[in-house]
Parts: structure tokens; C-alpha cells; sequence
């Protein structure tokens, strides 16, 4: 197990600039997310951790050893592709073996080490089969044992369920939860998924056009957004943005909105001009005395709950209700946003101004 600490990390290739300045750290033991869109950088991260990658400039550590500049097969790393990567040619135990036979360990011993990997990924019946015949969870298996059975540092695990069918990605989804809590190594794995960072992930980095917009816990982010990105990226549906012009005074408990005055957390910073104000769609209710009104556009039925979608002043509003609340489409009511959960930004850069609620969570990268 190691502990991991990025320092100013960048990355460029020519004029471009994959990766601007990160710093993080991922503990000892913690399954850390890397997550974002396609092209922001959490790849090239990865691979700069790796080794595959060699950064422009910054410092990587691994168990306190600085290794930005060391090759891959020097980092004690254990790196799981998507693509799965095995060898067509052999069957699923020497497969498994091959990493421990290349560095000539003796034969008893790579077979109790492949047993003991069968054994916790519950592959022992297939150990004789060609890789090519297997499903895909299977084959995601073997790779994960080829990565397991090195005892690494670290794993290092690039969208590795992205080859699967939605059914196998939400098990293996939980088996590689199960399987790092079990094993407790420090776990470095890529995404595009927010819903599958937010199941599985103990700390998530968000990253965007190479920058970190914000890391911390799951609930952390999805609760307290440090950007209008953030707010935007995570949760289905994401947060709703709605953006108006006003000014609001450090200790200010309420902003005016479209005439009407909506609480929040007491502010720590004032701001004016443009602004956002966030709030989650499972934090809107239905209030016909509110002041802030809204007219429903359509319902969207979930089994036990529905997202409706309101027009406002100031651009749609997503309401989750339950599934029994009768909402007719063209109807307008009034809309309670809950005081204790909202967030507020300044729309020029998208940042999140510092409130009651989020101070000690923001963190800018």
C-alpha cells in the first residue's frame, strides 16, 4: 500500500496543455476517482502517475519515493486497461501467471500465488479455458488477477469497465469495491461516470479542460459544488442553475430572485453582477403561496419517483417528486428551494462563493 501525492502536475504536448498545475493526494488505502469529460486531462494524470507519461513539470510521489521521472517497470504499479489487454494465446492461468514468470519466480510459487488470486476473484473453474471464449466480466476478471497477483503499491485502473455492457458494469461495479476493501490497496481508477465515481470512489477528483476543479469526498461534491462545472457534471439530473443579476453582503442569509426572497446559508463573501443560484432537484418543492413560480413543461415517471420540469424566470427548473404527485403539464405553481442546501456562484468564472454551509469543503486545486 502507498500513499500518493501529486505536486503541481503538467503535462503538454507541443502547444497544448493536457494537464495545468494539479496538486492531490490520495491516502493510503483510499479508491480514488479521477473523473471528468473526455479530454480534461484525467488519463494523462493517470499515465503520468503510471510512468507511461512523463510530466512537463511537477513531481509525483508514491509511498514518499519521488518518481515523476522513473520508468513504469521502476513504481511498484499494477495498470489495468480498458481493452483488457491479455494474450489471446494463453488460457486464463497463464495469464494470470505471466507477469510473476518474466520476473523468474519459481514455479511453485507463481502456482500458489495464481490459486490464492482464483480464489478471490472466484475464477478457479476457468483457470484452464482460452481468454478468447470468456464473457467480458470474465475477461475483466483475468486482468484484474494479472494486476492482483504482482501484490503491487498501487492499482492503477483506466475506464476498466467501460468495454462492459451496462448489467456486468453495475456487478463488477461491486465486485471491485468488494474486492478493494478486502485487499485495502491504495486504488487509482478513471472514469467518465459520475454515477460510478459516486458508488464507488472514497475521494473523487473532478477535472476539466486539465485543470482540478475540486476534489473531497463524494457526498462533499455532490452536496457543496465548488463550481457551476461540478454543480453541472454530477448528479442525474444535475444541479439546477439559475442564473439572475443582484448583489448579495457577506453574513447575507437571502437573495432576491424575480421578486421574490429566497434564504440560504449564511454568506462568509459578498459579491454582485451576474450570479448563479444552485440548487439540487430533490431540494424544490411544490408551494402554491410561494413567490418563485414556475410552469410545468413535462413529467418524467422513474417507478418510485418522477422528474418534473418547471419554466421559470430564469430557465428550467427539475423537481424530483414522488411518483404519485399529480402534476399536470401547463399548470403553474409555486417552487420552495430548500434555504439549508443552496449554493451560490459568481457567473463570470463559475466560482462558488464561500457560505455557511461549504466553508472547510471547497477546496479550488
Amino acid at each position: 500500500m502507498a500513499q500518493i501525492v501529486i505536486k503541481n502536475l503538467r503535462k503538454e504536448f507541443g502547444a497544448f496543455t493536457a494537464v495545468q498545475g494539479s496538486s492531490f493526494t490520495i491516502e493510503d488505502g483510499e479508491f480514488f476517482m479521477l473523473l471528468g469529460p473526455s479530454g480534461c486531462g484525467k488519463t494523462t494524470t493517470l499515465r503520468m502517475i503510471a510512468g507511461l507519461e512523463l510530466p512537463t513539470s511537477g513531481e509525483v510521489y508514491i509511498g514518499g519515493e519521488e518518481v515523476g521521472q522513473k520508468r513504469a517497470s521502476q513504481r511498484n504499479i499494477a495498470f489495468v486497461f480498458q481493452m483488457f489487454a491479455l494474450y489471446p494465446h494463453m488460457n486464463v492461468r497463464r495469464n494470470i501467471a505471466y507477469p510473476l514468470v518474466s520476473q523468474g519466480m519459481r514455479r511453485a510459487d507463481v502456482a500458489r500465488k495464481v490459486a490464492e488470486v482464483a480464489r478471490i476473484l472466484g475464477i478457479e473453474d476457468i483457470l484452464h479455458r482460452p481468454v478468447g471464449g470468456l464473457s467480458g466480466g470474465d475477461r475483466q476478471r483475468v486482468a484484474l488477477g494479472r494486476a492482483i497477483v504482482r501484490d503491487p503499491a498501487c492499482f492503477l485502473m483506466d475506464e476498466p469497465l467501460g468495454a462492459l455492457d451496462a448489467e456486468f458494469r453495475e456487478r463488477m461495479a461491486e465486485e471491485l469495491r468488494a474486492l478493494h476493501d478486502r485487499m485495502g490497496t491504495t486504488t487509482v481508477y478513471v472514469t467518465h461516470d459520475q454515477l460510478e465515481a459516486m458508488q464507488m470512489g472514497d475521494k473523487i477528483v473532478v477535472m476539466n479542460h486539465g485543470v482540478v476543479e475540486q476534489f473531497g469526498r463524494p457526498q462533499e461534491l455532490y452536496d457543496w459544488p465548488a463550481t457551476t462545472f461540478v454543480a453541472d457534471f454530477l448528479g442525474s439530473p444535475p444541479m439546477n442553475l439559475l442564473r439572475f443579476s443582484g448583489s448579495v453582503a457577506p453574513d447575507a442569509t437571502e437573495v432576491r430572485v424575480n421578486g421574490a426572497t429566497i434564504g440560504m446559508p449564511a454568506l462568509r463573501e459578498g459579491a454582485g453582477g451576474e450570479l448563479v443560484l444552485g440548487v439540487r432537484p430533490e431540494h424544490v418543492h411544490l408551494n402554491d403561496a410561494s413567490a418563485y413560480r414556475g410552469c410545468v413543461l413535462a413529467a418524467e415517471y422513474l417507478g418510485t419517483s418522477q422528474i418534473a420540469t418547471f419554466d421559470t424566470a430564469h430557465g428550467h427548473v427539475r423537481v424530483r417528486l414522488p411518483a404519485s404527485t399529480r402534476v399536470a403539464v401547463g399548470s403553474v405553481t409555486g417552487l420552495d428551494l430548500d434555504a439549508r442546501t443552496l449554493s451560490l456562484f459568481r457567473a463570470a468564472d463559475g466560482r462558488a462563493l464561500v457560505s455557511e454551509g461549504n466553508e472547510g469543503v471547497l477546496c479550488h486545486g
